[in-house]
C-alpha cells in the first residue's frame, strides 16, 4: 500500500463523485495537475466542516474538485458562492455538482472575479483562493472585509514549486503576485496565519478583526 492509499483508506470520505471528476479532468483537460486532489480537499472539507461554516467563497473553480470538497461540509441551508473565468470547462463542473448530489448548494458564475466580488452581499465563514496567481493580492483586498470576524481565508499554492522562498525570488508576474501576497497576510495586523506545507503550499489565514 502506498502513502497515497494508506491515507485514503484512514481519511473520512467526502464524496464518490470526486473520483469520477479527477478521472474526467485527466481525459478531458491540459491541466489535471491543476486540480485540488484527494489531500487537499480532504483539509478543505476538514476546515470548513470544523469551523461551521454556512456561506463559501471559492474563487478559482478548474474543474469543481474543491467545489465538491467544500460544498460537501455545508449544512443543508450553507451556500457556496464558486467563481471561475473559464467558461469551457462548465458542461465538466456541473456534471460533478450533479454526480455529487450538490448543484443546488452551489452557485457557479464565469468572470473575472475582480469585478465579480464587489458585487456579492453575502458575509462569508470561508473563502478559498486559487485563482490567476498574479491577483492573489487583489483578491485578499477584495474579500477581506466580505469574511466574518473569525473567518478562514486559504490560499492554494504559495510556495509555488518554491520560487518564492529562492535564493533569487523570480520576477515574473505569477511568483511576484504569490510572493507579495504572502508577505500582504504576514503584516497584516487584522489576521494570524499559517503557511502548511502540504502539497505546493496552503496559506491558512484567521481574520481577527
Amino acid at each position: 500500500m502506498t502513502e497515497k492509499e494508506y491515507i485514503s483508506e484512514f481519511s473520512s470520505r467526502i464524496n464518490d463523485a470526486l473520483a469520477w471528476l479527477e478521472k474526467e479532468t485527466h481525459l478531458r483537460t491540459n491541466h489535471p495537475r491543476m486540480l485540488s486532489g484527494q489531500d487537499v480537499g480532504h483539509l478543505l472539507n476538514f476546515i470548513a466542516r470544523e469551523t461551521g461554516a454556512k456561506n463559501i467563497l471559492e474563487i478559482g473553480v478548474f474543474t469543481g474538485y474543491s467545489s465538491i470538497c467544500l460544498a460537501s461540509a455545508l449544512p443543508q441551508d450553507g451556500h457556496l458562492d464558486a467563481l471561475e473565468i473559464n467558461d469551457e470547462l462548465e458542461d465538466l463542473i456541473l456534471s460533478g455538482y450533479e454526480k455529487a448530489g450538490l448543484s443546488d448548494r452551489i452557485s457557479l458564475r464565469f468572470g473575472d472575479a475582480k469585478a465579480i466580488i464587489p458585487t456579492l452581499d453575502r458575509t462569508y465563514d470561508m473563502v478559498y483562493i486559487d485563482a490567476d496567481k498574479r491577483e492573489y493580492p487583489t483578491y485578499y483586498q477584495l474579500v477581506f472585509d466580505k469574511v466574518r470576524v473569525g473567518g478562514t481565508i486559504v490560499a492554494d499554492n504559495v510556495l509555488w514549486d518554491g520560487k518564492v522562498f529562492a535564493d533569487k525570488v523570480p520576477q515574473d508576474a505569477q511568483t511576484m503576485g504569490i510572493y507579495n501576497f504572502n508577505k500582504m497576510v504576514a503584516e497584516d495586523p487584522r489576521a494570524r496565519n499559517f503557511i502548511l506545507p502540504l502539497r505546493d503550499g496552503l496559506n491558512i489565514v484567521k481574520k481577527l478583526r
